[in-house]
């Protein structure tokens, strides 16, 4: 028997035990039907971040980001390529600072774009300013190698 793992629904926040040999083979949420999956980052509000951060037991890869911010609306499509290429091993969110300040200051966010790798629930790297697809994959796999 394999480990299941519990990935919470980017739709409706629900928690499914997933085998892990299956996290690859497009698995749908128990409760709404949509698949776990669908090769993007999720824009996600205060409660949604902590229900991911606590109850999915995949990294998440989150970008802290603000509609006002050039460089941020420029990463803005890298960070989606980034999603397709890193789903279904990491999760791919998305906090704009304006909406959820409280987030944002939680985590000391100082300068934006910044992206914080989480892993079983607590930062294990991060980096500010914006790059491109290649080196969010890049950095995202070696920050995971090191944990």
């Amino acid at each position: 028997m394999s480990d299941a793992m519990h990935i919470v629904c980017p739709n409706c926040g629900g928690v499914n035990r997933v085998p892990a040999e299956r996290l690859g083979q497009n698995p749908k949420c128990g409760k709404c039907k949509q698949p776990l999956f669908q090769a993007k980052a999720w824009p996600v509000d205060g409660q949604m971040f902590e229900r991911q951060l606590t109850r999915s037991d995949i990294p998440l890869l989150v970008d802290f980001w603000a509609p006002w911010c050039g460089p941020c609306r420029m990463m803005g499509p890298a960070f989606e390529q980034a999603a397709a290429r890193l789903e279904p091993q990491v999760r791919l969110l998305k906090v704009n600072t304006e909406e959820e300040q409280a987030v944002a200051a939680q985590f000391g966010i100082r300068s934006i774009p910044t992206m914080i790798l989480f892993a079983g629930g607590r930062e294990i790297d991060r980096m500010s300013g914006a790059l491109d697809a290649r080196g969010i994959v890049d950095w995202t796999r070696q920050a995971l190698a090191r944990t």
